[in-house]
C-alpha cells in the first residue's frame, strides 16, 4: 500500500453507517406477515448488511436477506426481474422463494445454492467469469421497464456513493471527488444498454464446486445497462487479494479495451462506492487502500 495518511482525516464515526440486518426479527416479522415459519440457524459469511441460513419446516435451506429502505414492488420490477430473465437464459443466479415488505425494508428468503466462495480466483475461474459475463449481454432487450443503472456520479446513491465524506476526510479523497464529478459532467447519470449488471460482481459472490463456478449471488442491486460494468467491479473486488499471477494484468488489459464513455464513468463509480464505503466504516488505512487503485486510472 502506498501513500501517506493526511493528518486532517475525518472519522468513521461522523458519517451514518449501514444497517445491519436483524435476522431473528425478520424471522418473526416473516410468520407475522406470511405466515411462514423458518428456523434461523446462523449468519451467513461475508457481506456489509448481512444475511442468514434458514430453513424450511419442509427441511431445505434458503438464505434471509434484507434490503432497507426499499419497496417491495420495486424489487420485483427490478432486480428480481433481472435474476429471473438470467436465470431462464441457464445463468447460475438463486430463484427468490419469499419476498416481503418489513417496515421501510424488503426481506427476502432466496435459494440456496450449491458450492462455496473460491480460494482464489485463478485463471479457469477467471475463464468462467468473464464467459458468465457474455451471458449477460442483452438478456433485458424486451424489458426496457427495468431500471438503468445509476452511477451517482453528480449526487449521492440511497445510502452508498455519498460524496461529501470524500469531500472532506482529507486532500487526496476531495481531489478523487472533484474528479469523479467532472467524469460525472460528462457523462449520462445512467448506463445505456440492455444488458443484465450485477452491479456488486466480486469474487465474495461467487459459488465454486470442483473449480466450477455453481452460483452468482447477491443481485440486490442489479440492474439494465452495460455487462461490462461488472468487470470493473470485478476489478476493485480483488484489489489486494490473494490470486494467480497474472489474473490482475490479465483483467487490467480487458478494461483497457473498453470504450473511454464506459470505462471512465464505471470507474469513477466504484471509487466513490469503496472509498465511500471505506471512510465511514472502516479506517484510514483503508481508505488509502482504496485511493491508490482509484488513481490509477483517473486522467
Amino acid at each position: 500500500m502506498t501513500g501517506t495518511i493526511d493528518p486532517v482525516s475525518s472519522s468513521p464515526q461522523e458519517w451514518a453507517r449501514a444497517e445491519r440486518l436483524d435476522a431473528a426479527r425478520m424471522v418473526d416479522a416473516l410468520h407475522e406477515q406470511a405466515g411462514v415459519r423458518l428456523s434461523l440457524e446462523g449468519a451467513c459469511p461475508g457481506g456489509q448488511v448481512g444475511a442468514a441460513y434458514v430453513r424450511w419446516t419442509d427441511g431445505h435451506r434458503s438464505v434471509l436477506k434484507w434490503r432497507p429502505h426499499s419497496r417491495a414492488d420495486e424489487m420485483e420490477a427490478g432486480p428480481l426481474a433481472v435474476t429471473e430473465a438470467l436465470r431462464l437464459a441457464g445463468y447460475p443466479a438463486p430463484a427468490t422463494e419469499l419476498i416481503a415488505q418489513v417496515g421501510h425494508a424488503v426481506v427476502m428468503v432466496q435459494e440456496l445454492l450449491p458450492g462455496r466462495k473460491p480460494d482464489r480466483l485463478d485463471h479457469r475461474v477467471l475463464d468462467q467469469v468473464l464467459q458468465l459475463n457474455q451471458l449477460q449481454a442483452d438478456q433485458l432487450s424486451d424489458r426496457p421497464d427495468i431500471p438503468a443503472v445509476d452511477l451517482h456520479l453528480r449526487d449521492d446513491g440511497p445510502g452508498y456513493c455519498l460524496h461529501g465524506p470524500l469531500r472532506q476526510h482529507n486532500r487526496r479523497s476531495a481531489a478523487l471527488e472533484r474528479w469523479i464529478a467532472a467524469v460525472g459532467a460528462d457523462s449520462r447519470p445512467r448506463l445505456s444498454g440492455a444488458d443484465a449488471v450485477h452491479m456488486d460482481f466480486h469474487p465474495g459472490n461467487l459459488l465454486a464446486s470442483g473449480g466450477a463456478i455453481t452460483g452468482v449471488v447477491d443481485w440486490d442491486g442489479a440492474a439494465r445497462g452495460d455487462r461490462r460494468f461488472d468487470l470493473v467491479t470485478l476489478r476493485f473486488g480483488i484489489h489486494g487479494q490473494e490470486i494467480d499471477r497474472g489474473v490482475t494484468e490479465r483483467l487490467d488489459a480487458v478494461l483497457d479495451s473498453l470504450p473511454a464513455d464506459i470505462l471512465r464513468p464505471t470507474w469513477a463509480h466504484m471509487s466513490l462506492r469503496m472509498v465511500d464505503w471505506a471512510i465511514r466504516h472502516f479506517t484510514p488505512l483503508d481508505v488509502e487502500h482504496w485511493l491508490d487503485l482509484a488513481e490509477q486510472r483517473v486522467s
